[in-house]
């Protein structure tokens, strides 16, 4: 039995390579197209034995009206003209019958269920991860997150429902018409009626469930990500005091969340009524019309069994049918929320035939580059700089003067409005991103890890790397000190240990130190530092010094530091101001000539740029 699970469970392989979209589908049908397009025989194959099943199912209500009409002999007359035909039935029954039902339930199951779900939520993710971080900074991570959880089994419900309830329930009411018209056409009478009824009812649902549907699948999106957006900064939370507000915030989410749901509600309520009223006239017109014709002498007794068992099975059936169709509805209208995530169109793209980034020596050059965010203001306008393989180079200014853009557009997390940027030669639009994002190793201000433990977040510079490389790596960044004495819920000690969401179970200068692990370790050639060593104390600072100075040598540098006495030993500084360089020097170059950095260094307190010195626009 194993065995044969086995073999439907892999029939379809949910990770198969297929080719990524930058632009996906923007309309349902193809979107759901595509994603199931390995699905194709297993649904031939699957609706093929929704329609046997369905068709068996009529079979049988016909054989019992057959068998009615048959016992009205004796019984040694029934035996000999239909016993073996009797017992061929119940082998049918007891073995055929179960035999095709179980297939069909293994398709659906076994292969549909998981696996369209898995390959949905596989390919959903694979082309998120794709988008820029400019895409992420515009959305809730928690929204993604969710639309990414609660696509993917709406996808596989609404699949689900196709095969079976949608093609059995056509077969089953086709193979119905069938039976009534051959046992007395007038019977398909009411059958019509009831069909005109229910088409109609049909419809006015639809037409309001897929609206409403969608909207409260917004409205419970929206409750994650508030949610998620208040678990992710609970430090902020607790330290303000905001938990009234966060919950405040919270609720008026819900309680549109249950407004919306409210509507969608009322929807079914109406369906079920109305549909309740339909089957009674289903029931009175067949099974009355049977009566009337049984006794007018136009019709047997069987005849009128089979008509009763026939509606009641219809009886029974609708409100399920109904509901598997508004279901199949109300799930693609789930799709069709999650489609605003997990379609939208990739916004930064590898150029046609981009080569992977070749680096020999390491030289920056930026030519004319402008940046402002779409904006009137902020950003870079038309900067040029050239820096020369294993030079360093520190960025100086005050906040909103354009460094952080610089980097950003260094790495290509957005594509330059204007102008470009060359290593070596090589335009960084014309490479591919992870060709360049491997040859540069960045160490950022805010060092959030990720949930897993410290030896994966170090590994993370380079996967490969020993597990003696990483504890060298980490030696060298002053980590030894606390890994040992590191051990999370689970039990997991030093290197094992987890450090929880964005790190948040380290402190600041530990987290910093295992960032600097990871870029020690990835040892590329260009580096960039942005305020590497703002979360450490003076005292690990100083040891962690000659660290850094180790990590230059032989590479290009950028360093960002408000703290100036930390670039001054740098090859060159450079000044920003409002997007654009006002100056470039050595420290003492710069102090000599008495302009924008002599009168930062000199309003320094305590090595930082002063408050006075600070502008309010954000880069």
């Amino acid at each position: 039995m194993k065995k044969l699970f086995t073999y439907f469970e892999t029939l379809v392989d949910p990770y198969t390579s297929y080719p990524h979209e930058d632009v996906p589908p923007k309309t349902l049908w193809r979107f759901m197209l595509g994603y199931t397009r390995p699905f194709k025989t297993v649904f031939w194959a699957a609706g093929i034995l929704s329609i046997v099943v369905a068709a068996i199912e009529i079979a049988l209500i016909y054989y019992t009206g057959w068998l009615v009409d048959v016992l009205t002999g004796t019984p040694a007359d029934v035996w000999a003209a239909h016993g073996s035909f009797l017992i061929g039935l119940a082998l049918f029954v007891l073995l055929i019958r179960p035999a095709i039902q179980f297939l069909d339930v293994l398709l659906l199951n076994n292969t549909i269920l998981p696996n369209l779900g898995t390959l949905v939520r596989w390919r959903a993710h694979n082309h998120v991860l794709r988008q820029s971080v400019g895409w992420f900074e515009n959305d809730f991570a928690g929204r993604i997150a969710n639309r990414i959880m609660q696509t993917p089994p709406a996808a596989g419900e609404a699949v689900f429902q196709v095969f079976d309830a949608l093609t059995y329930s056509v077969a089953y009411i086709v193979g119905a018409a069938v039976l009534l018209y051959g046992a007395d056409m007038r019977l398909m009478l009411p059958l019509a009626v009831w069909l005109i009824g229910y088409g109609l009812l049909m419809q006015w649902t639809l037409k309001r469930v897929g609206p409403a549907s969608q909207k409260a699948s917004d409205a419970r999106s929206a409750v994650t990500g508030r949610v998620v957006d208040s678990y992710t900064n609970i430090h902020s939370v607790k330290m303000f005091a905001h938990h009234d507000g966060e919950i405040n915030f919270a609720r008026e989410a819900i309680e549109e969340a249950r407004r919306t749901f409210i509507e969608e509600m009322r929807i079914y309520s109406v369906m079920d009524f109305v549909l309740t009223l339909l089957n009674g006239v289903l029931i009175v017109g067949v099974v009355g019309w049977a009566i009337y014709l049984w006794m007018q002498g136009t019709a047997s007794v069987g005849v009128v069994a089979a008509a009763s068992a026939l509606t009641l099975r219809l009886n029974a059936m609708t409100g399920w049918i109904m509901w598997a169709l508004t279901s199949f509805f109300r799930q693609l209208g789930v799709v069709a929320e999650g489609m605003e995530t997990i379609a939208q169109p990739i916004d930064l793209t590898d150029a046609k035939g981009a080569a992977s980034l070749q680096i020999a020596k390491g030289e920056i050059k930026i030519e004319n580059l402008t940046h402002r965010y779409g904006r009137d203001i902020g950003g870079l306008e038309g900067v040029n700089l050239t820096i020369k393989a294993g030079e360093k180079v520190g960025l100086v200014g005050r906040s909103g003067a354009g460094k952080s853009t610089l980097v950003k557009l260094l790495l290509r997390f957005y594509d330059a409005e204007a102008g470009r940027i060359l290593i070596d030669g090589q335009d960084i639009a014309r490479v591919t991103q992870d060709s360049l994002r491997r040859q540069i190793g960045m160490v950022q201000q805010d060092s959030s890890l990720l949930h897993r433990s410290l030896r994966e977040n170090i590994a993370y510079g380079r996967p490969d790397a020993t597990d003696a490389e990483i504890w060298q790596a980490a030696k060298e960044a002053e980590a030894l000190e606390f890994i040992d004495t590191l051990q999370d819920p689970e039990g997991r000690r030093g290197m094992s240990a987890h450090v929880g969401e964005r790190g948040v179970k380290l402190s600041g200068g530990q987290r910093q130190r295992i960032t600097l692990a990871r870029v020690i370790l990835k040892n590329a050639p260009i580096l960039l530092l942005d305020e590497a060593t703002s979360a450490l104390d003076s005292e690990v600072e100083a040891a962690i010094q000659d660290t850094l100075y180790g990590m230059m040598r032989g590479k290009t540098v950028i360093a960002i530091a408000h703290r100036l006495s930390t670039i001054a030993q740098m090859d060159r500084i450079v000044v920003l101001d409002k997007g654009l360089i006002l100056e470039e020097g050595t420290h003492k170059e710069l102090l000599a000539r008495g302009g924008v950095y002599a009168d930062l260094w000199a309003r320094q307190s305590g090595g930082f740029l002063a408050d006075g010195a600070e502008e309010e626009a954000a880069e």
